[in-house]
């Protein structure tokens, strides 16, 4: 049985870690490389580490934070935000990265998927959907971009077939709608994106409690669950979530 993943999110802003609710409304949680390293200790199985407002302020990642963060990392390094083109992938991992998490510049140009994959194989690529409500009753949700601030017409679970068919090897999906509001995970929309491709879908936005990283996995079919401000803010330790799954039998190494 492949083991479930838990993973801590750094969002950062100005060097700092950050967290909101869906990305606006930003309050300071911490220094990101002292926060990362405490991940690690505490059985991280990867971190990820996103510039959430370079996209929106159109300028490149922050290569001297990733650099910082990946030297005291024991585990994977997930890094996003930023990433325009195939050299900016290129220098994220040059950088320290393991993967990179690729949202708008995938979105607008899906062949960088492509060319990422051609270059560096298909490990490495994640492609990041942060999605909204379109039709509650016929489950339906579209594609947001920008850092969620632009909404398009495309499909969410569309763009999950097709960026897994250019090879990205994750989705990293997260619900606009929960992003920050400790209500749980759209187990709806994890559910329908994880049915719907045969590559792990890491679920983010709105966990909460302990139960919601359970209902993720078993639930939604998430192969990983992803949170931020439960871990920064000290609800919850990375051991005390991995303690709970075990003991509803979802298998994590401990």
């Amino acid at each position: 049985m492949r083991t479930k993943r838990v993973i801590p999110c750094l969002d950062v802003k100005d060097g700092r870690v950050v967290k909101g609710i869906s990305f606006v409304n930003l309050r300071d949680a911490g220094d990101p490389v002292e926060m990362a390293q405490v991940y690690d200790t505490e059985g991280a199985d990867t971190v990820a580490l996103l510039d959430i407002t370079a996209t929106n302020e159109k300028r490149k990642t922050f290569l001297d934070v990733i650099s910082k963060v990946s030297k005291v990392l024991n585990v994977p390094l997930v890094v996003g935000g930023g990433i325009t083109c195939l050299e900016d992938i290129v220098a994220v991992i040059e950088a320290g990265a393991d993967k990179v998490c690729i949202n708008t510049a995938a979105f607008k140009d899906p062949d960088l998927l492509n060319r990422a994959v051609d270059v560096l194989g298909a490990e490495p690529i994640i492609c990041a959907i942060d999605a909204c409500f379109s039709n509650n009753a016929n489950n339906t949700w579209k594609v947001c971009i920008n850092g969620g601030r632009t909404i398009t017409d495309r499909d969410a679970v569309d763009w999950a077939i097709e960026a897994r068919s250019r090879g990205a090897s994750e989705i990293l999906l997260t619900s606009m709608d929960r992003d920050g509001t400790k209500e749980g995970y759209d187990l709806a929309l994890t559910r329908a994106i994880s049915g719907a491709i045969d590559i792990p879908v890491i679920a983010s936005g709105g966990a909460g409690s302990l139960e919601h990283f359970a209902q993720g996995i078993q639930d939604a079919g998430a192969d990983a669950v992803l949170a931020a401000s439960v871990f920064h803010f000290g609800e919850f330790s990375i051991r005390q979530v991995k303690d709970y799954l075990s003991a509803r039998g979802i298998a994590v190494k401990l």
